[in-house]
């Protein structure tokens, strides 16, 4: 091969592999699209429970939650078994929250005080599960398919 066909070879070797990597690329962003959607999908439905504020109170720790209810009807009851972990990550005690009752689609913001703790000896929540949820046509388990939980804290939230 003569050095002006071997450069027209390397050019065009260069050429169509730079098209190869730009397909990967291309199918990689298409992918990483996908799975945001996804995800958007799934955050706009189910039940939001965001830990919005927390403040120390008189010996306690105030919780603020700011609560969505988008399972697609109203809760009349919404109860959840929750974990509450310390610095070290043991267990600190077992509470239940009542979110009471959740209309479809409005925003609700639902406190709790924790008597005798710190916020700041909080490390995480965990929403082990719903002790009860009740709404007309919906399902037992409909409290914990596709909540999302959120924090504007330093509190990490689990599901």
């Amino acid at each position: 091969m003569r050095p002006v066909q071997t450069f027209l070879f390397t050019v065009a070797s260069a050429l169509a592999l730079a098209g190869l990597s730009g397909s990967v690329a291309a199918q990689d962003a298409a992918q990483d699209a996908a799975q945001d959607a996804a995800q958007d999908a799934a955050q706009s439905r189910g039940l939001q429970i965001e830990l919005n504020t927390t403040a120390d109170v008189e010996g306690a720790c105030r919780i603020s939650f700011l609560v969505e209810n988008r399972l697609g009807a109203d809760l009349s009851e919404a109860v959840f078994e929750t974990v509450l972990f310390d610095k070290d990550g043991a267990v600190e005690r077992l509470t239940l929250f009542d979110l009471r009752d959740l209309p479809a689609g409005r925003p609700r913001v639902r406190q709790f005080q924790i008597d005798g703790l710190a916020c700041g000896d909080i490390q995480r929540i965990l929403f082990n599960g719903a002790h009860s949820c009740t709404g007309e046509g919906l399902d037992s388990g409909a409290c914990m398919i596709d909540l999302n939980l959120t924090s504007r804290t330093e509190i990490e939230l689990l599901g």
